[in-house]
């Protein structure tokens, strides 16, 4: 079965506070077959840099919203005899890492549910993806690219 390319996404938030603006794209890009949000965990860490789940409140919360449980998020973080799961990968990452010591951060699970129609094209194609990476806003202005004014050549 073809899918998507995976994301593990970590977003922190000011004070723990939820606003409901996340959940909301979410959905529509849900609706519009854009993303899919595979996993959701709500995790908060202390000034000493433990990290734990989301108070029972939180969970309910999430719960009652429909929203995954946040087992496939543990499974992927769990630790094994070579460390965190996403530790086995060419560069290593703890999700733990990203996450400031006294912060509460969303841990999602997304599927880009846009590129199957792409994967299944280079599959029929005999192509092979070779190597593929994010690139995040603070790479391309180390490089001096600023998107909002990028041209595409003709």
């Amino acid at each position: 079965m073809t899918h998507g390319p995976l994301q593990l996404l970590v977003v922190g938030f000011e004070h723990g506070q939820f606003r409901g603006e996340i959940l909301e794209v979410l959905r529509r890009l849900r609706d519009q077959d854009v993303v899919r949000l595979l996993d959701l965990l709500i995790v908060s860490k202390d000034p000493e840099g433990s990290v734990r789940a989301a108070e029972a409140e939180t969970e309910a919360e999430v719960v009652k919203l429909g929203l995954p449980s946040g087992a496939l998020i543990r499974a992927l973080c769990e630790e094994t005899e070579a460390g965190p799961v996403r530790e086995l990968a060419e560069e290593p990452w703890n999700v733990a890492d990203a996450i400031p010591d006294g912060a509460v951060a969303a841990v999602a699970l997304l599927e880009h549910r846009w590129a199957v129609p792409l994967n299944a094209a280079i599959t029929r194609a005999g192509g092979t993806t070779l190597a593929d990476a994010w690139v995040h806003e603070d790479d391309l202005a180390v490089a001096g690219v600023d998107l909002g004014g990028y041209r595409p050549a003709s």
